[in-house]
């Protein structure tokens, strides 16, 4: 028998090669298999009938029993529609349809009840519904009086007859056919162990459900199934990175770290700091390939632990390279890391997409020679023609920017393939740690430097503007610096830059007395350059910017970030820019712009930005508010297969319980080799399939 994986949704009755090719484009289903796994969104409690009297505009759907007492035709053409009053004795609706007037004139009679199901709204002082879905009491179907279940569906596919009714018809004559067989997917000892449904009967149960407990049951089971597999992939596979990638081993603390650590280290780490030198330093003797992911916070001190990991790999002689998303941040690094080591006998270097030819062609020879002990740079250091002599160590920065195929560009730049150190200012969510980045052990710097004051964060309004420029005023008249910020996105790019241009002119129209710079991407790079530096030695007082600032630039004095339509950005993005002030031992202050009329989530994101400054608690917040698929880096980085019925921003207590479940599996058999753990091998092969299933029987 075909496995229903195999099996083309377009044989399905009533399906067929054209609604097949609208549910492969608009739900991403083709299989079988994958239709039974669409999981409806939400359920309807079909069990209560209201009384007419008792309905209000404010209940989301409501069922009514009764009798349609009149029934008038309305307009002309296109613009035609049916009105009808229908009661149950208790009190009088309206009801409207505007498609399948015919339809509805001859179904409808004054003898029959029918039940009305819909959404009531208020017309002309009285309870109206518009279209409901609507069955003659006499033959009412198995839905009345259960958990009506709602899919997802598109105008495309409603405007094809793939409604949600017609979807849940579809699936539960698949379902309930004898020909149907749904394979478990989990051994007995789990579902025995961990008191879970079998798989075919949640899947019955998830579209057709009869009551809560029983749909609960088969959630969690189905919740459980996804995050388990997510798990066990991603922790099997690091079980065989660690049997069979090896590492070079860094056996010495030698003379170059001892000599910067004793004399040219610009300030004492933080516990923080030292903690993960050690961590990365246990790494690095292992004999394995380090794949560690450092997070901390903007200004938590990441490029120094990056530097001393460095120099570890230099000491035992290789080469280390730091990549970089942007020109701004490789050169930020190359400054900073040039001037720490200003004194020492080691030579570092700058490539980018700028670098003159002239230099580029000598960089790469003295890289290939040895010559280079560390290189920073931008994608520029994953071209072809860039060799290393012997490179030990890769750091990636906002590794969240490169793609997966981008960073392992660098992996292979060497016959064994370096260490992998991968950092992130942007605090990543517990669940999302554990799932798109659970292949590499965590590291985490939660302390900042001493000395450092937490920035200060407002919320202001538009029509305060006058009040903020009499602070900026007093700010500036302190010796400090200012930035403000102008959104820059794609879809409105135009506007965007009138904006920024319309703001540059008003800030130097309201500031005549100090210089104000312009930065933006579209600028060449000289020009950019030039308006950066004029801000970083203190010659402009005010940068009016674009998000390209968001990351790599270091100006201490700098004391305000204006923010301006705040509400346009994301949590993440906001404790970026954030991190640009504060660098100092001034108080430094961020100020959120942004217009009266918020939405309920913008109004949130606003509130815990004034909040608090711990990244990680943004982060979590910012999961809760738009979900872990619109969150940086969860595109790029990947689950490895997409998640249909789990959440990870409401799962995040079942992400944990199902790692956990994943190691007690691995602890005793690895790479599930033994027999008893076939049935899990096997769909982990299943799922690691691209979506594309070439198998099809078509």
């Amino acid at each position: 028998m075909i496995s229903l994986s195999e099996r083309n949704v377009k044989y399905l009755p009533g399906v067929g090669d054209y609604r097949a090719d609208l549910m492969a484009k608009d739900m991403d289903v083709r299989s079988c298999e994958e239709l039974l796994c669409y999981f409806p969104y939400k359920y309807v409690d079909r069990s209560h009938i209201y009384n007419i009297r008792d309905l209000r505009s404010d209940m989301p759907y409501v069922q009514v029993r009764g009798r349609f007492t009149s029934l008038k035709t309305a307009g002309t053409g296109r613009n035609q529609r049916l009105t009808a009053e229908f009661t149950d004795g208790t009190g009088i609706i309206d009801v409207v349809w505007f498609k399948g007037l015919q339809y509805i004139r001859d179904i409808i009679s004054p003898s029959e009840e029918f039940i009305l199901f819909g959404k009531p709204t208020v017309f002309n002082g009285r309870i109206n519904l518009a279209h409901p879905e609507m069955e003659k009491a006499s033959k009412a179907n198995t839905v009345v009086g259960t958990l009506q279940p709602f899919y997802n569906t598109s105008e495309k596919m409603k405007n094809a007859g793939l409604t949600s009714k017609y979807l849940h018809k579809i699936i539960t004559t698949l379902l309930f056919n004898e020909n149907t067989i749904i394979e478990e997917t989990l051994p007995q000892s789990l579902l025995q162990k961990y008191h879970l449904m079998p798989r075919g009967m949640a899947m019955q149960i998830l579209h057709q459900p009869t009551d809560t407990s029983k749909l609960e049951q088969a959630r969690f089971r189905m919740k459980f199934e996804e995050l388990f597999y997510v798990q066990l992939n991603i922790l099997r596979s690091r079980n065989i990175s660690r049997s069979q990638v090896p590492g070079f081993v860094f056996s010495r603390v030698g003379d170059i770290f001892n000599t910067f650590y004793k004399k040219y280290i610009p300030f004492e780490p933080t516990n923080a700091q030292k903690r993960v030198v050690k961590e990365i330093r246990a790494d690095m003797c292992s004999g394995r390939q380090m794949n560690r992911l450092l997070q901390g916070d903007v200004g938590s001190g990441k490029t120094l632990v990056a530097l001393m990991a460095m120099l570890l790999a230099v000491d035992n002689g290789f080469q280390a390279c730091i990549m970089a998303p942007t020109e701004i941040l490789a050169t930020q690094h190359y400054e900073s890391i040039k001037s720490m080591l200003s004194d020492m006998p080691l030579r570092v270097e700058l490539l980018t997409g700028s670098t003159k030819k002239k230099q580029r062609t000598s960089i790469l020879a003295n890289l290939a020679e040895g010559a280079i002990n560390i290189i920073v740079g931008t994608h520029a250091l994953i071209e072809e023609n860039v060799a290393f002599k012997n490179i030990g160590l890769a750091v990636i920065d906002e590794q969240h920017r490169f793609g997966v195929a981008q960073r392992a560009k660098l992996w292979n730049k060497n016959t064994t393939p370096p260490h992998v150190l991968v950092m992130t200012a942007t605090p990543i969510p517990r669940t999302l740690a554990m799932t798109i980045y659970g292949d590499l052990d965590v590291s985490v710097i939660d302390e900042l430097p001493p000395g450092r004051k937490p920035v200060q964060t407002e919320h202001y309004f538009h029509n305060s503007r006058n009040s903020l420029n009499r602070f900026l005023r007093g700010e500036i008249q302190k010796g400090r610096q200012v930035y403000v910020v102008y959104p820059l996105i794609e879809e409105s790019e135009r506007m965007d830059y009138k904006n920024l241009v319309e703001g540059f002119e008003y800030m130097k129209s309201a500031f005549p007395e100090y210089n104000v710079c312009m930065v933006h991407g579209k600028m060449k790079s000289a020009e950019k350059e030039e308006a950066m530096q004029s801000f970083v030695k203190g010659e402009a007082q005010i940068m009016v910017a674009t998000t390209v600032i968001e990351v790599g630039v270091n100006v201490p004095n700098a004391s305000v970030m204006v923010i301006e339509s705040a509400e346009r950005f994301g949590l993440s993005q906001l404790h970026q820019l954030r991190g640009r002030v504060g660098r100092g031992a001034e108080q430094s202050y961020c100020i959120l712009m942004t217009g009266h009329k918020l939405g309920d989530d913008t109004t949130k994101r606003m509130e815990v930005m004034v909040r608090t400054t711990d990244g990680f608690e943004i982060s979590e917040a910012d999961l809760r508010l738009r979900g872990p698929g619109s969150m940086e880096g969860t595109q790029q980085s990947g689950m490895p297969f997409a998640l249909k019925i789990a959440n990870l921003a409401k799962d995040a207590k079942l992400v944990q319980y199902t790692r956990d479940v994943a190691e007690e599996v691995l602890r005793s058999d690895s790479l599930l080799q033994s027999p008893e753990n076939a049935v899990m091998m096997q769909q982990l092969i299943r799922l690691t399939r691209q979506q594309a299933n070439w198998s099809l029987i078509s």
